[in-house]
Parts: C-alpha cells; sequence; structure tokens
C-alpha cells in the first residue's frame, strides 16, 4: 500500500463516486474525506478528517500528520474523478524514477457533457504565480510533503496550498507529467478574456494579501527578495523634442484606433507632447485613417517600421528609437482610450512626484460602447512602494497605462513579442528602479470580440503562461545573482 488520499467531500452521489474509483486500485492505503463537520452520509472505504478547507495552512499540516504512506494523493474537486488506464501506477513509477516532490499530468475536462483535452505547461523555477494550473490531481511523496508543510503558516486561510508548493519547489523538483491521466467536470465555461481578470478582482483583495504575504517570504528565503532601495533618475541628463510620447502600436484597428487618437490629441497638459503611431503594415485602412489625421495635426507621427518582423516589442522600440520620441514615454493600445483630458498630465507629474523610471495607472474595465463591466477598476493595489517588485512575480501583470522614462526604456528595450512584452519590461525596469503608481483611473481598457485575448484555446494560453512564467524565471534567476554579487557571496 503506497498511496495515501485526500479528497474534499461534496455531494453523497460525487463523493462516493471518487471514492469508488480511488479504491478500485490496489495501491491506495487510506482515503481520508476533508471537511469542518462530518455529512449527513457515510462513505464506505473513507474516513473524515476534520479540518478547514484544503487551501489553508491548518489543513496542510492536518493532512501532512497522516501522510503515512510513502505517497499521498490530493484531489481538490468535489466532482467525481475518473482515472485513466494504470494512472496510479504511473504516477508512482515516474515519481520513482525522477525523485521528484510533486507529480501532476495533463487531464481531460468535461464541458458540458463533451470531454476536451486540458494539457498543461511545465513548471519551472520562478514559477511564483498563484494560479498555476496544476490541474486537480496532485501527487506527492510524503517525506516532502512532510518537510514542505513545517514551514506553511498554520494562519493561512486561502493560501496554504501556494505556500507548500512554493516551500516544495526548493527540496525537490515539480514534475509534469506529459500524459492524460484522469478525467474531471470542468464548471467554469467562460471565455479565456472573462477569466483573465480574476485575480485582480477586489473582492478577491484579502487572498491577495495573504499570497503576497507567501511569495515574499519564499523569495526572502530562495534568495531573490529585494530591499526597497532603487538606482537614481536624472530627469536633465538628455535633452527631448518634448516632454512626453504617447506611443500607440497598431495592426488592423480601424474600428478603433481612431477613439485612441482623438483620446490623445484632446489631452490638456502644461507641456508640450506628440503621438507616435508605429504601423504595422496594416490592411484595412487603419493606414490611411493615421494619414487623415496627420495631415491635420502635427503632433502625430506615423512611423511605419523598416522592418516586417516586429510584434508589438518591436514597434515598441522603433517608437521609443525615434528621434521625436519624448523624455517619457506612455502606452495606449489601439483597443483603449485615456480616461479624460488630465491623463498624460497625471502621468508626468507622477514620474516627477514619485522621481521613478516608470509609471503605471489604473483602469477601468468596459464593453465597446465604454459602459463599465465588471471586474470594474482594476488599481493594482497590491503594489505598493516597498514591496511592489518583489510581488511583481507572482502577479500575472502590472496595470495600465504604463510609462516609461525613455532613456532607460532604450537602454533595457522590449522583447520583440506581441503577448507579455510589457510585463517583461516591467519586471526589468523594476529590479532596479522605482515603479511609481496612480490607484485612481485614468485609462478605460475595452473589451470587445477582437481583443488579442477574448478567446484563446487552451493551447494559446498555454503558450501565452509559458511565457511569462520564463519571464518570471528570468527575472528570478537575476535577482538571485544580484544579491549574490552584492553580497559578496
Amino acid at each position: 500500500m503506497k498511496i495515501t488520499c485526500f479528497i474534499p467531500f461534496g455531494s453523497e452521489n460525487e463523493t462516493k463516486a471518487t471514492v469508488r474509483e480511488l479504491r478500485s486500485s490496489a495501491l491506495i492505503a487510506k482515503i481520508f474525506l476533508i471537511g469542518s463537520e462530518k455529512a449527513l452520509f457515510d462513505v464506505e472505504g473513507a474516513e473524515w478528517l476534520y479540518t478547514d478547507s484544503m487551501t489553508s495552512g491548518s489543513a496542510i499540516q492536518t493532512i501532512a500528520a497522516q501522510g503515512r504512506s510513502e505517497y499521498m494523493l490530493l484531489y481538490t474537486r468535489h466532482s467525481p474523478l475518473k482515472l485513466s488506464q494504470f494512472a496510479l501506477e504511473r504516477f508512482v513509477q515516474i515519481a520513482e524514477d525522477t525523485g521528484s516532490g510533486m507529480l501532476y499530468s495533463n487531464y481531460l475536462a468535461v464541458k458540458s457533457g463533451i470531454p476536451e483535452v486540458n494539457p498543461v505547461i511545465d513548471y519551472q523555477e520562478g514559477g511564483l504565480r498563484d494560479d498555476f494550473n496544476f490541474g486537480s490531481l496532485l501527487f506527492y511523496k510524503s517525506e516532502y510533503f512532510k518537510m514542505a508543510a513545517a514551514q506553511v503558516d498554520k494562519g493561512l486561510s486561502r493560501a496554504g496550498l501556494y505556500a507548500l508548493r512554493l516551500q516544495l519547489s526548493l527540496i525537490a523538483p515539480i514534475f509534469r507529467i506529459p500524459e492524460y491521466l484522469y478525467t474531471e467536470e470542468e464548471s467554469d465555461l467562460r471565455l479565456s478574456g472573462e477569466k483573465i481578470f480574476d485575480y485582480v478582482d477586489p473582492k478577491n483583495r484579502a487572498v491577495q494579501v495573504e499570497m503576497e504575504k507567501v511569495c515574499t517570504s519564499f523569495l526572502k528565503t530562495s534568495g531573490a527578495y529585494l530591499e526597497p532601495t532603487f538606482h537614481p533618475v536624472d530627469f536633465n541628463a538628455e535633452s527631448f523634442p518634448v516632454e512626453a510620447s504617447v506611443i500607440i502600436p497598431v495592426r488592423n484597428r480601424v474600428r478603433t484606433i481612431e477613439d485612441a487618437i482623438v483620446s490623445v490629441l484632446s489631452q490638456k497638459a502644461n507641456f508640450s507632447f506628440n503621438l507616435i503611431i508605429a504601423d504595422n503594415y496594416s490592411t484595412d485602412g487603419t493606414t490611411e485613417l493615421i494619414e487623415k489625421y496627420a495631415e491635420k495635426d502635427a503632433r502625430l507621427i506615423h512611423l511605419i517600421p523598416d522592418r516586417k518582423d516586429l510584434g508589438i516589442g518591436g514597434c515598441w522600440n522603433a517608437a521609443a528609437a525615434h528621434p521625436l520620441c519624448g523624455k517619457f514615454a506612455v502606452q495606449l493600445d489601439s483597443d483603449d482610450l485615456y480616461l479624460d483630458e488630465t491623463t498624460l498630465q497625471q502621468v508626468v507629474d507622477a514620474f516627477y512626484r514619485e522621481q521613478c523610471a516608470m509609471v503605471v495607472g489604473s483602469y477601468k474595465m468596459v464593453n465597446f460602447a465604454l459602459e463599465e463591466i465588471p471586474p470594474g477598476i482594476i488599481d493594482h493595489k497590491e503594489w505598493t512602494p516597498d514591496n511592489g517588485r518583489n510581488n511583481a512575480l507572482r502577479i500575472n501583470g502590472l496595470g495600465a497605462p504604463r510609462a516609461f522614462y525613455t532613456p532607460v526604456l532604450r537602454c533595457i528595450k522590449v522583447p520583440n513579442v506581441n503577448y507579455g512584452e510589457d510585463y517583461a519590461l516591467g519586471l526589468a525596469i523594476s529590479r532596479h528602479y522605482q515603479i511609481g503608481r496612480i490607484y485612481d483611473p485614468i485609462y478605460l481598457c475595452r473589451r470587445w470580440d477582437d481583443n488579442s485575448d477574448a478567446s484563446l484555446s487552451v493551447e494559446v494560453m498555454n503558450g501565452h503562461n509559458l511565457y511569462k512564467d520564463r519571464i518570471r524565471t528570468i527575472e528570478f534567476l537575476a535577482r538571485k545573482a544580484m544579491n549574490k554579487d552584492k553580497n559578496g557571496a
């Protein structure tokens, strides 16, 4: 008998179905039902384990105390579990072959009665985001589980599993099995564009604060934590033709680019500014529309890059290198608008007030008609002056609009990709410089069917997440190395 299982109890039928499925394997030693109080039904072949939700610190430690077999399995859903052929044998075999502390696998997700493949991605060093999708079947070497659980704060209410994973990653590898080893019911049928802002929903604020505490503690333990000391910036080091430039990369956005242009040219500021549109060879009438405005207003610079291999990041580099680019480069996506005519002034004022190399604002989610939609205002209050750049390794984005002191932007440069380029740039800048924040909304983020992330397949979402995780890994390793050099280790 090698495996002790822990599952949350749900309805009677669901719970009994999962227990029967697990008991069908000779590898199972015991099955515990996790709950704060006993249900009104008995489940043959399972024992009750009274504790908090599986995500709490106290539950993690209670579970660890019961893991007396060689391996432990946690199933985190209430819906019935269906194992594939010899799935548990496969988990055991690969655990023994690799010496891993935690294993997870691809799975099938049943959506509206139809099973769909749901591949997951490899875990990597620096994979610090708390919404990493491991699936619902988590397999552990008991020895490593217990070692990691001993470091988990019992007072955690929602970050227990997250803390366990981070601590375990310091002890043994976390390994993905690229095989479909189980089937689960998928209850969240929303499109990708409806899910991506869950982590910044204001109702989740208390959870975010707890996750930040856990992540910060891990960074200190692993040597990647950065103290709140920053390189100074000298805003008088160079001269520029204007104080600020708004930069809009665009390709085929004829339905929205005019609104964006008007939003910029309507700004009221006590300094000179211009608008640089990097038109990446549009074919839908966008180019002609930009030209119409450029002929009427000399502040609009219509830039068509020399290269044809540029993504959004490459267009940013081309615009920032333009001789007419101002001291501060301010972002506006071609789908979006500034909230009112004061946005640009507020951004530039923040640079001087906070003596920072980058400013990030707050935005309001709206539909195509500019009507507010859930979750409403995204203010990223998890970013604090002292700990923002550490917590940035955990979250999936930094906010909008984003603005940069141009000499720093020209030095660090933007990755030439179409997704995650802004996040990569923000992390790299925050390694050395302070990032200023504006917590009042100054930007309208418009959600509509043509958004690049509105409805993505699992494979595309996995590619996006894998890239951002790789960016985190790069930054995690760079910060560890910087701290090591600083400390003379």
